[in-house]
């Protein structure tokens, strides 16, 4: 009994994720050109350890998570990864990987001290990433005690 309702289980998920569009295989194309950035943000800069990220978009637009409109996505915020998560698969939300699913485009960060390493990658209304995917340059930052408040928060 136990393997009939794992597979009635299995088959309920995988026609869920058909009958949503989404399949491993499956991504939503991204506009040509496309990309994104921190706008108050660059590489080597040292903040305060609350200060305040904001994103920019050109070449597609934003829409919240569950918004399936072409040429749209949201903002994720990837911090201190080595490796970009997989990008074939919802990215998952953890301290790691943060989540602007409202369609922010900005938020307000607290890190520990010391150097941290960021990355914006857009992605699509279930939280996949684009094909080709839609990221910035990571860039590194210094979190210290005694950098001077963010004045634009």
């Amino acid at each position: 009994m136990k393997l009939k309702s794992s597979l009635y289980c299995g088959a309920a998920i995988v026609c869920g994720l058909l009958w949503a569009g989404v399949s491993a295989a499956e991504r939503t194309p991204s506009a040509e050109g496309a990309s994104i950035a921190f706008a108050n943000l660059a590489d080597g800069d040292v903040v305060p350890p609350s200060f305040v990220v904001r994103f920019t978009i050109s070449g597609m637009g934003i829409a919240p998570a569950g918004s399936q409109i072409e040429n749209t996505g949201h903002f994720h915020l990837l911090i201190d990864l080595s490796e970009l998560p997989a990008l074939d698969q919802p990215l998952p939300a953890n301290d790691h990987i943060r989540h602007y699913g409202k369609g922010q485009t900005q938020a307000e960060l607290d890190l520990p001290e010391g150097e941290h390493r960021l990355q914006l990658m857009l992605a699509d209304y279930a939280h996949i990433p684009h094909d080709p995917p839609v990221a910035s340059e990571v860039i590194r930052i210094v979190v210290a005690n005694d950098a001077p408040p963010d004045s634009e928060s």
